[in-house]
């Protein structure tokens, strides 16, 4: 077997070792979280002991924790995710029509992000003088603000003031959709693009400045031809470590912005099973949300060796 193939097995075991500690450590947390599970069943209401007794025997609230983890564990792996206490339905249900707007969301602001930052990056790190200052200038403006604050903004200036762009909700049809999504996924993207406007900068920086570049642009060599072969090729790694990181850390992200813009997505949908004690909704969300960071996070993992092949499987450097 190749040295590729071997740290994909590698990774591939690590996904699932580190899945399955981050599930216990979800189930655990929400296990030991305050509030009385059957006072949320009653809605607080006084009840007989017999209705108590079945209530308990049907959500197993009487069994060993490692018996309620491990029927817990085994259900999502049959793509059983529990049911909801509140809605009394199917938490995979609930989540099932609330998903698409989030990934919409998320793979709209990723679009953005990676388009934006690198290319401002890029022009930056090229580009000494105004352009620089004007750049470096506006992307720690945008690291300064946080989400929240940019929502607000967006929805006074071009939603209300404007008009130019719906208000709130997640609109009907693909078209509609990305319509109403573009000022919560500008809101989401700002302070992330920033991010990687900057690091891009200082990874090209740091490679114009290095010995064989300046020794290849000497020898006569034009300075694009040294550029896209030689700068960006070796700059893309730790551009593609920031990008990935960020990219995965919006869907937390997206939690604020979709709750700022009424969307019904599975962050707004996190926030109102919290407040409701909603368990069964808020671990299933929970790790769906740390599973798709693992996932992404071993992706980027992965690409070092498809952008650079010098890079030893395993490494990352």
């Amino acid at each position: 077997m190749s040295e590729l193939g071997k740290f994909l097995i590698r990774k591939l075991f690590g996904l699932v070792a580190t899945l399955l500690a981050a599930s216990f450590v979800v189930f655990g947390a929400t296990a030991l979280a305050p509030g009385d599970p059957i006072a949320v069943l009653t809605g607080g209401r006084s009840v007989d002991p017999e209705t108590i007794a079945s209530l308990r025997a049907h959500y197993h609230l009487d069994d060993p924790f490692l018996s309620r983890y491990w029927q817990w564990l085994t259900g999502i792996l049959h793509g059983d995710l529990g049911q909801s206490i509140i809605a009394r339905r199917d938490v995979s249900d609930l989540l099932a029509s609330r998903t698409e707007t989030t990934v919409l969301l998320v793979v709209y602001a990723a679009v953005l992000i990676l388009a934006a930052g690198i290319t401002l990056g890029i022009v930056a790190a090229l580009r000494k003088g105004a352009v620089d200052n004007v750049i470096m200038l506006g992307t720690t403006a945008g690291m300064a603000i946080p989400s929240f604050l940019t929502a607000i903004v967006l929805i006074v200036v071009f939603a209300t003031g404007l008009g130019w762009f719906p208000v709130f909700g997640p609109g009907d049809g693909f078209t509609d959709r990305l319509w109403h999504l573009t000022l919560p996924a500008i809101a989401l993207a700002v302070s992330s693009t920033a991010l990687v406007a900057r690091l891009t900068r200082a990874a090209i920086r740091e490679e114009l400045g290095k010995e064989h570049v300046e020794t290849a642009i000497s020898r006569g060599i034009p300075r694009r031809l040294v550029v896209r072969r030689h700068v960006l090729r070796n700059a893309m790694v730790p551009i593609t470590t920031v990008s990935g990181l960020t990219v995965a850390g919006l869907v937390v992200g997206s939690l604020v912005v979709e709750r700022a813009f009424s969307l019904n997505g599975i962050g707004a949908f996190l926030i109102d099973s919290v407040t409701k004690s909603d368990y069964p909704v808020v671990q299933a969300i929970v790790l769906l949300l740390v599973a798709t960071f693992v996932v992404l996070n071993t992706l980027v993992d992965v690409l070092y060796r498809l952008i650079d092949s010098r890079i030893e499987p395993g490494g990352r450097g």
